[in-house]
Order: C-alpha cells, then sequence, then structure tokens
C-alpha cells in the first residue's frame, strides 16, 4: 500500500508518499498561509496533493483537534481562522476518490516515533512537542489514547500557575504560557533585546553567556514541572521529546537534569528520548492511519 500524506503545520504543508513498510518518498512543502483561513489551507493543501499519483490512501496530520470518526476539525485557534469545524475528510474523498483519514498533528508525530522514530519498541510513552505551543499525546498499551472527546493530550494547557499568565487559550496560567519555545525567547529578549531568537539564544550560550544560561535554566525548571507531574500520573517507559529548542544538547540537558531533580525515586527509571523523525514524524504517523 502506497499512503499520500500531508502534515498541516503553522507556516507549511509537508507531503510525500510512505509504504506500509515504511519507505518515504516525494517529499515537498507548500505554504500553509493558515493566517488567511481555514477555506485557504484546504486549496493549499489540495494544490500540494494534486502534484502526486500513483498511491492507494491519504493520511492527513493536521493542527487544531480532531474529530477521528468524521474527519474534521473540532476546534482550531486563531493560528487558522475559520477552520474549525472544516470538514476535512468529506472534502478530500469528494475530491481524490481515494480513503482518507485525518488526525490531530502531535497525535501524528507520536504514531510515527513509535512505529519508525524514537518509541520503536515501546508500549507506554508521553510524546511532547514544544513549539508555539506546547502539544502532546499519549500512548498506552501502544495504542494512542485519545479520551471521551478525542483530544486528550492538552498538556500545554495543565494548570500550573492559577491565576498566573495568559494563554492563547483565554485561560490564565497554563504550562506552555511557562514553558513554550515561544515563552524561552520571550524570557531571553527580556533580559537582552538582541536575542529574538532560539538560535542566537544557544549561540550566546556556547560563547558563554551568563545570561543566556540563567534564562535557559529559568525556562528548564518551569518545563521540567510540568514533566515531572506527568511522570507521576502515566508512569511511562518515555518521554518524547521534540520541537527545535530541544534539539539543541544545553536545552536537552537542562530539561533532563531539572525534571530528574522533581521526580520521585521509584519513578527514575523513565526514559527521556529525543524524537528521530525531525519534520517527517508527522508524515509516518498520517500512514500508520491507514496500516496499522
Amino acid at each position: 500500500m502506497r499512503i499520500l500524506c500531508a502534515d498541516i503545520g503553522g507556516t507549511s504543508i509537508k507531503l510525500g508518499i510512505v509504504t506500509e513498510i515504511g519507505d518515504f518518498s516525494g517529499f515537498t512543502e507548500v505554504p500553509t498561509e493558515g493566517k488567511k483561513g481555514g477555506a485557504r489551507v484546504i486549496e493549499n493543501l489540495i494544490s500540494g496533493l494534486e502534484a502526486f499519483e500513483g498511491y492507494d490512501a491519504i493520511g492527513i496530520s493536521t493542527a487544531g483537534q480532531v474529530d477521528r470518526e468524521k474527519g474534521s476539525i473540532i476546534y482550531a485557534n486563531d493560528n487558522i481562522p475559520g477552520y474549525t469545524g472544516t470538514q476535512v475528510k468529506d472534502i478530500l474523498e469528494k475530491r481524490f476518490k481515494r480513503p482518507v483519514e485525518v488526525e490531530n498533528d502531535v497525535n501524528c508525530a507520536a504514531l510515527g516515533e513509535g512505529w519508525m522514530g524514537a518509541g520503536k519498541g515501546l508500549s507506554d510513552y508521553l510524546c511532547l512537542t514544544y513549539g508555539t505551543g506546547i502539544g502532546g499525546a499519549i500512548i498506552l498499551g501502544g495504542k494512542l489514547y485519545r479520551g471521551i472527546g478525542g483530544s486528550a493530550g492538552e498538556f500545554g494547557h495543565m494548570i500550573l500557575h492559577p491565576g498566573g499568565r495568559e494563554c492563547s487559550c483565554g485561560k490564565k496560567g497554563c504550562y506552555e504560557a511557562y514553558a513554550s519555545a515561544r515563552m524561552l525567547v520571550e524570557m531571553a529578549e527580556a533580559v537582552n533585546p538582541e536575542v529574538t531568537s532560539g538560535r542566537e539564544l544557544f549561540k550566546r550560550i556556547a560563547e558563554g553567556d551568563g545570561r543566556m544560561k540563567a534564562v535557559l535554566d529559568e525556562w528548564s525548571r518551569e518545563a521540567a514541572t510540568g514533566l515531572a507531574s506527568l511522570v507521576h500520573i502515566f508512569n511511562p517507559q518515555a518521554l518524547i521529546l521534540g520541537g527545535g529548542i530541544l534539539e539543541q544538547d544545553a536545552a536537552a540537558a537542562s530539561l533532563e537534569k531539572n525534571s530528574r531533580d522533581l521526580i520521585m525515586e521509584s519513578f527514575q527509571n523513565v526514559r527521556f528520548l529525543k524524537a528521530a523523525l525531525g519534520n517527517k514524524a508527522g508524515l509516518f504517523g498520517a500512514a500508520t492511519l491507514h496500516i496499522k
């Protein structure tokens, strides 16, 4: 079986063909243009899919909360206005005459990592991605746990600071309002306005900038608070951690150390793993919707 897969992200839609044995080919990207609305995103998705031929099914990994049965978007934030309610599965099946499956992007990343990446051989793990927000997914007994409404794993919206910073969800004190990659950059910029990206932050840390190292440590303590709580709740074999900042050894090491300082001794066997599939994790996960 050849599955044409698409991963709808914040800036681009990644596409490629994945076979049932995990061979990958044809990687390409088209702009998401999410700020122009859900209809434009679907137009761009269709345009990207039309460039492919010789496939049996379509798998879609997408931002937003997804109704797996209907293949529709339950909720999407203002990064893609008007995306909520979009009937992705119906639209694509009518257009391409192939079976279509749709799943949330972080869930797909977790499934992909379990099939071909860092989670291979594991039955119980949590997947967290640190970016503009914090996405999460739960694998228990080798299966994705979706919750009764299909939206389990919203780790970014754990309330860790009641009444604290306002979050993009409209609530206050959420985990991602303190521990997302976006917040790390904002913290660094508040200390030194010249540091406006994660790349610049880690460059300065490598050069011995103590102030930037202190910013990273403060961020990692916030991030560790959430991770330690999740370890105590789920007792997983591993935490698979993704996002550009955690590809940096300094960030990964700091986060693991601060987390282990908070984790009870009887839970210390948990493994901290870097996501292994990079920007193709969601594509591999989208393929599993048809073959697993």
